[in-house]
């Protein structure tokens, strides 16, 4: 059985404002372009908000087929919510193999910063060798808050929620979004709910495959090559 190789699509964040202002910036759980973005790095948010959706879940097939239809496994789709920010939909896609990725902009502040939900976990002992974001090549300062971890390397930073089997992480630069922001915003992290999912993404393609094709013309041993052998003759 052969699977088709997936591809990393993730939107480098330089882009972002060109597309947003010719596109526009469409909103799948996240706040309202207020300009009410927190400004200070207290390492706070205010009153926790709390996790999930309150309106109806997605439905689990629809969330399926969607996400299979882009390589994402359903369980990885998370969105979030962050007073000023939207979720920029030119930015959302698969990570390494069928990991989840999206990018939340302020069209008032400029700031972003990136959604990335993949395989693993993080623990006190990998938490420092585990790379923030893209990678930076600095050392990763790790700070345990609640569930979540907070970190630091070179001019980015993130909060990192460990989940059953995969990482939700939030990942700005240190000139950006602020420890509060990005610590709101992974309190708020839930999986959409119908009306988030329909923004977020799009319907898949009627008779999508959601698993690989499995060939019936290939013999059952050997490297599954064709047989071409030929006759003495040549």
């Amino acid at each position: 059985m052969i699977r088709a190789v997936r591809a990393v699509r993730v939107l480098p964040l330089l882009l972002l404002p060109l597309l947003l202002v010719s596109c526009g910036t469409e909103k799948a759980g996240a706040g309202a372009d207020t300009g009410s973005t927190a400004d200070t790095d207290t390492g706070t948010a205010g009153a926790d908000k709390g996790t999930g959706s309150s309106a109806d879940a997605a439905d689990p097939a629809e969330l399926a087929a969607r996400a299979g239809a882009l390589g994402i496994a359903p369980e990885f789709v998370y969105v979030t919510e962050a007073p000023g920010f939207a979720v920029a939909q030119q930015s959302v896609g698969v990570f390494g193999g069928d990991g989840f990725h999206a990018a939340y902009f302020s069209q008032k502040t400029h700031a972003q910063f990136e959604l990335f939900v993949d395989r693993g976990t993080l623990t006190a002992e990998n938490c420092p060798k585990t790379q923030l974001g893209q990678g930076s090549g600095e050392s990763v300062a790790c700070e345990r808050d609640g569930d979540s971890w907070y970190r630091k390397a070179g001019g980015q930073h993130e909060y990192a929620l460990p989940r059953d089997g995969h990482v939700i992480r939030l990942v700005g630069t240190t000139d950006g979004p602020t420890r509060a922001v990005l610590r709101e915003a992974a309190k708020a992290t839930h999986h959409p709910d119908a009306a988030e999912l329909t923004a977020l993404l799009p319907p898949a393609p009627e008779g999508a495959a959601t698993e690989p094709v499995e060939r019936g013309d290939l013999p059952p041993v050997g490297d599954g090559a064709p047989n071409n052998e030929v006759g003495a003759s040549g």
